[in-house]
């Protein structure tokens, strides 16, 4: 099936630099997936997403959305974006922003009230701010009223740029929500972050791009779909039986085992019943378990230049 967004060869180049800002970038995005982009600052993820969005033409190569280019109207009508650089009209308070970029999109005025009363609440900005110029808004605010105006018309393709950038705990946990929903719905999405933990949680694949090429793209959602990678750590003892014997205990209680050496292994679980299961069959079967915890930092492997697994 075509994809949602086709990337083929795409180089962009300016004038007056030494270098290009692109290089021969192709990359395949599905109908509702959550693909995520990392890499160090002037990698070039956001000449990237300003070329996805149309904003920037490439010097070579060519994107198509849905078959259509970036640029066009049709395609605008269905796209949300939030920018990295948040330049609203600081006058305006959050509720008329909302107001004005509902009549913008050309949303059916009887619904504009409660369309963007809604969408307030669902970003988890406080009433009490509503009515506040947003000149006034802190840091965290103002990524809550970006998100609600790149939400508003429903989106069937999302662009997120440092989305979660100065947002409390509690505006990452609505975010992070928000996208869960989204992603369940078809939405197609493309959120540059440097906030790795958030990405591993609810990207699917993420490219690293490196010198305006993508280096390499790791896929969380692999074989691992729906299950929780443990890293497990076993005393191994002249008594201890040879590692292979973990694979089956684990495919016993009904886990998978990505990865055995002795002493450790990634053991791949669904839930905590089923991970405590594993542990004790594990030290029933003659490998006394010293330590087990959740695998985090796929993604900072990257930027230590060390292989992907």
């Amino acid at each position: 099936m075509p994809a949602a967004i086709q990337v083929d060869g795409l180089s962009k180049s300016y004038r007056r630099a030494k270098t290009p800002a692109l290089m021969d970038l192709s990359v395949r995005v599905e109908e509702g997936e959550i693909f995520g982009l990392v890499g160090p600052n002037g990698a070039g993820k956001t000449t990237f997403m300003a070329c996805l969005l149309g904003l920037l033409f490439p010097t070579r190569g060519k994107i198509l959305i849905e078959g259509r280019a970036p640029d066009d109207l049709a395609l605008r009508r269905v796209t949300g974006y939030l920018p990295e650089r948040l330049q609203f009209d600081r006058w305006m308070t959050g509720r008329a922003f909302l107001d004005l970029h509902h009549c913008l999109a050309g949303l059916p005025e009887a619904r504009r009230v409660s369309d963007v009363t809604a969408m307030l609440q669902r970003v988890g900005l406080e009433p009490a701010h509503w009515l506040t110029p947003i000149k006034k808004y802190s840091r965290g605010m103002l990524q809550r009223v970006g998100m609600a105006q790149a939400l508003l018309g429903n989106p069937r393709f999302l662009f997120l740029d440092e989305p979660a950038s100065g947002v409390d705990p509690s505006g990452v946990l609505a975010f992070r929500d928000i996208l869960s929903d989204l992603k369940q719905r078809g939405v197609t999405i493309v959120l540059n972050s440097h906030q790795l933990d958030q990405l591993e949680r609810v990207c699917d694949r993420v490219a690293y791009i490196e010198a305006g090429a993508i280096r390499h793209i790791e896929n969380l959602r692999s074989a691992e779909i729906g299950r929780r990678v443990l890293l497990v750590r076993w005393l191994v003892t002249e008594a201890t039986p040879p590692a292979d014997g973990v694979s089956a205990i684990t495919t016993g209680v009904g886990a998978t085992a990505l990865e055995v050496a002795p002493g450790r292994g990634r053991l791949a679980v669904v839930d905590d019943t089923q991970a405590a299961a594993l542990l004790r069959a594990l030290s029933e079967g003659g490998y006394p378990v010293v330590e087990a915890a959740p695998e985090s930092g796929r993604l900072e492997r990257l930027f230590r230049k060390e292989e992907p697994s």
